[in-house]
């Protein structure tokens, strides 16, 4: 099914070559108009050596104080953001950089010069350059970036923000600040007199010498260190070059979003892929022998005592439609994972058909928000329903804590960890008034749609089950360790998570390391082979469980499903040690807190995928059986 929707996909591209999204069409410019560049935060990257280490996870203003960057006239103006532009960090302000269309060609300009930074900003400069700190700049939309060289293919590449300074060789103790950047700007002539941006390079290097002198560009002049004993004066330079290039406005993101080693993604899809059928086939066919033997003894006329004789998982007929406890919370988990499994599939399809935009910053946070929020009621209505087929009465309690509980604690979380990145100085700080605004979406609007989705679940009713409940509950034999409720969610998530390792890797240094990730194909096959994976490992579970003459199924169901949630954190742990390398607290608590909320929020989707897909089947096996 993926691969069709992906076979679509480009088909459908190549159909609509004349057609831009919203927000994203080309802006022509004419000789001499203006062409602004906007500055964004300052983020951690890894540094440009092998196995190489973040060291850092906080994000900063480009004009936070201690930097002293050059400001435009009248102060820097902060730029309207999308919603899941600024929860991702995004602090984009104009700049004072004086760029016309195709003017000023080669031209060695002064930017500022900045008197008496302070010994305190000096220290703080040079230890943002030695955690390998990236400026972030865009213009017309396109992030301006480093052109790079693929050791193992020799492609041409361009990786997207430029460093700070120099740290690495002669320069690992007293690093040295890059104060002149050599901006290409690459553009496209669609037509006489009309011009677009397609590129954006920047060569920064360090030029120390007199820094109160008349302005020079010269390349042979020794690098600038800042002295940490008196205070410092710097001058910021710059010079455009303009290049005119054949690549048209709607493939000029083809240079910035590359996937690195391909082979490795499709190596893994492919034999994720052919696991999960072998797997598929192999449970289908000791199910298919098993149960059908069963059956076809459970439903034999003859009244042999040897036939009439119960054993296995149809001795618990009478008890595995069993309320079982809590299933007021059960419900609302499956309630809540269902909802995110909505939010998932939904802006999966739409990186797919290419609605999520490279250009549109934040809109995959946007829209995963926006389908969060209208998507409660699919919440309320499983919610609902599932409780009425587990025999719950409380439904306005339950309808109250599956619209309020999993927002709360989330919100509970984010909150801290903000307040964590307000102490450290880090711009990545969600305002106030956006969290406000993410109240509303909320409670204001998601909370109301799962309460009505929650009033058509009890409206419809629970599952009408094929067998009674016994009165009175039988007893439970002693069973083996492997069937233990911890046992089966830890050997259960294996083959899950092992379906999504290579992907989870290149989201993690998304989040964390500033990489953009664009292979929305390989992300949306490798979630349709962890879910058909969840699904049936969790059946195949519940089924030895109710063989064992265990009729409590329904946690260990939705645990053996959201067990895959265990080995995502024990990666996490993994990536922290192996990728991160950095002494700050406050980067060890922001990346705790967002490991912690990713693994719950993997939990409740694949447990509810691993719950609803045990209960299907369960209700299969028992309808297909004659009880006397």
């Amino acid at each position: 099914m993926f691969g069709l929707l992906s076979l679509g996909c480009v088909l459908l591209a190549h159909n609509v070559a004349g057609f831009y999204l919203p927000g994203a069409a080309p802006h022509d410019y004419e000789p001499g108009e203006k062409v602004d560049l906007f500055v964004n935060a300052l983020t951690p990257t890894f540094a440009n050596e092998e196995h190489a280490k973040l060291k850092s996870l906080i994000n900063y203003d480009y004009y936070n104080s201690a930097f002293h960057f050059c400001q435009p006239e009248g102060g820097p103006k902060a730029q309207p953001e999308r919603l899941g532009s600024i929860l991702f960090g995004d602090r984009i302000f104009n700049s004072p950089f004086d760029i016309k269309m195709l003017e000023d060609g080669g031209v060695c300009k002064r930017l500022c010069t900045v008197t008496d930074i302070s010994l305190e900003d000096s220290k703080f400069i040079n230890e943002r350059i030695r955690e390998d700190y990236a400026l972030n700049w865009l213009v017309d939309g396109l992030p301006a970036a480093e052109k790079k060289v693929d050791n193992k293919t020799g492609d041409v590449f361009y990786d997207m923000g430029f460093n700070l300074g120099i740290d690495d060789g002669e320069f690992y103790v007293n690093p040295a600040l890059n104060n002149h950047y050599d901006i290409l700007l690459e553009y496209h002539t669609p037509a006489p007199g009309s011009h677009r941006v397609v590129g954006v390079v920047v060569w920064p290097s360090s030029r120390g010498g007199d820094q109160t002198g008349d302005v020079s560009c010269d390349s042979h002049t020794p690098p600038l260190l800042l002295d940490q004993n008196t205070p410092n004066t710097v001058t910021y330079t710059y010079r455009i070059t303009w290049s005119e290039s054949s690549t048209p406005w709607a493939t000029r993101w083809d240079n910035y979003l590359r996937i690195f080693d391909p082979k490795i993604h499709w190596f893994n899809l492919i034999n994720s892929i052919f696991f999960v059928v072998f797997l598929c086939v192999m449970v289908s066919m000791i199910l298919l022998r098993a149960v059908s033997r069963d059956i076809s003894r459970y439903n034999a006329m003859d009244l042999s005592e040897d036939v009439q004789e119960d054993f296995g998982w149809k001795l618990v007929h009478g008890e595995v439609f069993r309320s079982p406890r809590y299933s007021l919370m059960l419900s609302m988990f499956v309630g809540n994972g269902a909802q995110l499994c909505a939010m998932t599939g939904v802006t999966l399809v739409f990186a797919l058909f290419g609605f999520l935009s490279p250009s549109n910053r934040g809109s995959i946070a946007t829209v995963m928000m926006v389908c969060w929020t209208f998507f409660g009621g699919v919440s309320g209505y499983i919610a609902s329903r599932v409780y009425a087929s587990l025999g719950g009465t409380e439904k306005r309690k339950l309808a109250f804590l599956t619209a309020t509980i999993l927002p709360t604690v989330i919100f509970a979380i984010v909150f801290l960890l903000n307040l964590f990145l307000i102490m450290a100085g880090s711009s990545g700080a969600v305002p106030f008034g956006t969290l406000l605004l993410i109240v509303f979406l909320w409670f204001g609007i998601s909370a109301p749609l799962s309460a009505v989705g929650s009033y058509y679940g009890a409206k419809h009713g629970g599952v009408s089950h094929p067998v009674r409940v016994n009165p009175i509950p039988r007893q439970i034999p002693a069973k083996p360790k492997y069937l233990e409720p911890w046992a089966t969610t830890i050997f259960s998530g294996v083959l899950p998570f092992g379906a999504a390792t290579v992907e989870l890797h290149y989201v993690m240094s998304s989040l964390f390391a500033s990489k953009a990730y664009y292979a929305f194909g390989f992300l949306a096959l490798t979630a349709g082979v962890v879910a058909l994976t969840t699904a049936t490992i969790t059946i195949l579970f519940t089924y030895f469980i109710l063989c064992a003459e265990e009729y409590r199924w329904h946690w260990r169901a939705f645990l053996a499903g959201g067990g895959s949630a265990i080995w995502v954190f024990c990666y996490g742990i993994v990536y922290w040690l192996t990728q991160i390398s950095t002494s700050s607290g406050s980067s060890f608590v922001l990346y705790l807190g967002y490991l912690v909320l990713m693994s719950v929020l993997v939990f409740l989707m694949t447990g509810s995928i691993g719950f609803l897909a045990a209960y299907w089947a369960v209700l299969r096996l028992y309808s297909k059986i004659r009880v006397d």
